[in-house]
């Protein structure tokens, strides 16, 4: 196998990476066969250094300017930017990347997350971008829209308005982001919740090349929480113990069998860096030493600006930052792989 970066095919157009198109399977299962030949490249199960790519929530809801949280950075094109160098990073390292593991958001109309969940005194629903605190809660400012509880199965055994001041408190007294009114995204069955297309072309490019079949994780179906993280939800138990959400800890367990761990995706202030922060949260109980073969590719990944409401840029270096600091390697796409600490290509 080769040591070098191989080159970008020359099919990759970075100028579509902001529209959604068909990827044209049958032409990229021949071209990856082809490429794997022409440069040598071995089955992923021979490689001596295993290295997994996890990306997080890499769909067009979150990467593509027109859908309905474009996660647009300070730069205005954030994701879009972030998906060039992912796209040419997977090309280039598709020798390196033993296995593939995509995150998808994964979301229905009825969530405590979406507007049409609560209402005013008035019966009015939040617009997009309303935070939703506990005095707001407890004050009634916002309640659990009647609807939502007579419809049948949504309340799901629970009095949703109390266990509404619940989750808001509890999400206060974690430390977590106050509840996000978010517009409806990531709909399943939808455009939006499909990968973008540029990614997926490169994600079943290196499917096919090393014989290394993708693996996909669904989150964030609960109607009860907010579920950022790929590992768990924001708020996992009810006031009185139930829980409403299950951690996968299989995966967790599956994905720390690789030497090398490389993240990237979107966004960085909400699901990636909880993601990452839970991943530091399990290794700092098992051995520390492990974050140190934690990469974290910071120039795939944007934080949520939403202008003249949010910016959440800062909250998201400070917290990478902390990850840092407690061993995690920062590295950039664009960097050949060689340059990155602690790495030994073999």
């Amino acid at each position: 196998m080769p040591d070098e970066q191989l080159p970008v095919p020359s099919f990759f157009e970075e100028t579509k990476l902001d529209k959604a198109w068909k990827v044209d399977y049958a032409a990229r299962a021949a071209e990856a066969e082809k490429w794997s030949s022409d440069y040598k490249v071995t089955l992923a199960s021979e490689d001596d250094t295993t290295a997994a790519l996890l990306l997080v929530d890499v769909q067009n809801t979150f990467c593509l300017p027109d859908h309905e949280l474009f996660v647009m950075g300070r730069s205005g094109r954030g994701a879009v930017e972030d998906n060039i160098r992912l796209c040419r990073f997977i090309y280039s390292n598709l020798h390196r990347i033993t296995k593939i593991f995509v995150s998808m958001d994964t979301h229905n109309a009825f969530q405590i997350f979406h507007p049409i969940f609560l209402v005013d005194k008035n019966g009015n629903h939040p617009p997009p971008f309303t935070e939703v605190t506990v005095e707001d809660v407890s004050t009634g400012v916002w309640r659990i829209n009647p609807r939502v509880m007579e419809g049948k199965g949504l309340a799901a055994g629970h009095d949703l308005n109390r266990f509404l001041e619940y989750y808001t408190r509890t999400l206060k007294e974690k430390g977590r982001y106050t509840l996000m009114i978010w517009p409806f995204h990531a709909m399943r069955g939808g455009i939006g919740h499909a990968l973008v297309s540029g990614i997926e072309e490169a994600v079943f490019f290196h499917n096919v090349a090393r014989c290394s079949p993708t693996r996909f994780l669904v989150k964030g179906e609960n109607r009860l929480t907010e579920n950022y993280s790929i590992f768990s939800a924001e708020v996992s138990m009810d006031e009185k113990g139930v829980p409403v959400s299950k951690q996968d800890e299989l995966f967790l367990e599956e994905l720390l069998t690789y030497d090398r761990v490389i993240i990237a995706g979107q966004a960085k202030s909400h699901c990636v860096a909880w993601t990452v922060s839970d991943l530091l949260e399990r290794i700092s109980n098992m051995d520390s030493s492990i974050a140190k073969k934690i990469f974290l590719l910071e120039d795939c990944m944007s934080p949520v600006v939403i202008p003249g409401q949010a910016d959440f840029t800062d909250a998201a270096d400070k917290a990478f930052a902390f990850f840092t600091n407690a061993g995690m390697n920062l590295v950039r796409a664009i960097d050949d792989m060689k340059s990155w600490p602690g790495v030994e290509l073999t």
